[in-house]
């Protein structure tokens, strides 16, 4: 264990450079204290690893030293099997590079450990589409991932919910959530590049043009934290409004199923203290519209007390359908 951490204390400070000793502890989660006692031994055993001090310290290798410590653990090599998705790494053009990368991998590995590393691949897949959907189709997919990984300026031609823009933006990173891919990107127009990124649904991109300016990327700019950020912030304002209904245990698992925000309300439902075993609870709507259709679905099970809006659109509803099928 302690081995590993050694070795990993080299590998971060190689390919990251300068860290402080807390950022170094927080990165292994071991104490500063411990840290301080792997440094030590790493030095003497001839690890050229210096300390500066000051507000902007911290370790470092000594310029141009290289560890020669880089093989894999047996499950290291899984683990980068397991990494390669040739689903997404097709999609994005490297489908020929991640297989040409995993049979050099495997050549180099030791000849006991090649079957373990096969079996990662042969007995687990990983599926990143829904159910009952398929990828849309990203033909400009390529384009943008060549203008992220180079850093350069694209020409976009979006099209939104309300109308298709032209607009030049600087890629900042793709994310793929629920098989479809999104692209985070600066606008570079000064009166939007002041409101931060933005994220675009890549398979509504009509024309994509890569213009060979240099992206000036954000200093702190982090991908997942903004990813989860934003994440957070669409939920919280997407749900306008809410409503009381009584739901069966049947119900409860309907609504559970409509999205994590009614799920979570469901789990926080008090028990039920009604003869008939509903539970009475609140759960959050989009619009009465939106409510009116997941709802309809979810009946008998879930009855709406409140609002009064939403239980007349419910009833309406369920009097047109019954005009149509002639009942009643």
């Amino acid at each position: 264990m302690r081995a590993s951490r050694l070795l990993s204390i080299q590998m971060l400070l190689e390919t990251r450079g300068r860290m402080s000793a807390q950022a170094l502890a927080e990165a292994l989660e071991i104490s500063v204290r411990t840290l301080y006692r792997d440094v030590d031994q790493l030095t003497a055993a001839g690890v050229p690893i210096y300390a500066e001090r000051g507000r902007n310290g911290g370790f470092a290798l000594l310029p141009g030293w290289k560890t020669t410590l880089t093989g894999l653990t047996p499950s290291e090599a899984q683990a980068v099997f397991l990494s390669g998705l040739p689903g997404p790494a097709g999609d994005l053009g490297l489908g020929d590079e991640v297989e040409g990368a995993r049979l050099k991998l495997l050549a180099a590995l030791p000849a006991p450990w090649r079957e373990d590393a096969q079996r990662v691949s042969a007995r687990l897949h990983l599926d990143p589409v829904d159910w009952y959907r398929e990828s849309a189709p990203t033909p400009h997919l390529a384009t943008v991932a060549a203008a992220v990984w180079g850093g350069e300026q694209l020409a976009l031609r979006y099209e939104s919910w309300a109308d298709t823009v032209e607009r030049t933006v600087a890629p900042l990173g793709l994310v793929l959530k629920a098989g479809v891919w999104y692209l985070v990107a600066q606008p570079v127009d000064k009166a939007s590049a002041d409101r931060g990124p933005r994220t675009y649904r890549v398979a509504n991109i009509r024309a994509a043009t890569a213009l060979g300016t240099p992206v000036r990327r954000p200093a702190r700019f982090d991908l997942p934290a903004y990813w989860s950020a934003s994440i957070r912030r669409f939920e919280s304002g997407l749900y306008t409004g809410e409503a009381d209904v009584l739901a069966t245990p049947a119900g409860l698992k309907g609504l559970s199923a409509l999205s994590s925000a009614v799920a979570r309300a469901v789990a926080a439902a008090p028990p039920s203290r009604r003869k008939d075993g509903r539970v009475a609870l609140t759960i959050p709507i989009e619009s009465v519209a939106h409510a009116c259709g997941q709802l309809m679905r979810q009946s008998p099970e879930v009855e709406v007390l409140r609002p009064a809006v939403l239980r007349r659109a419910l009833i309406e509803r369920v009097q047109a359908t019954a005009r149509l099928y002639k009942l009643g």
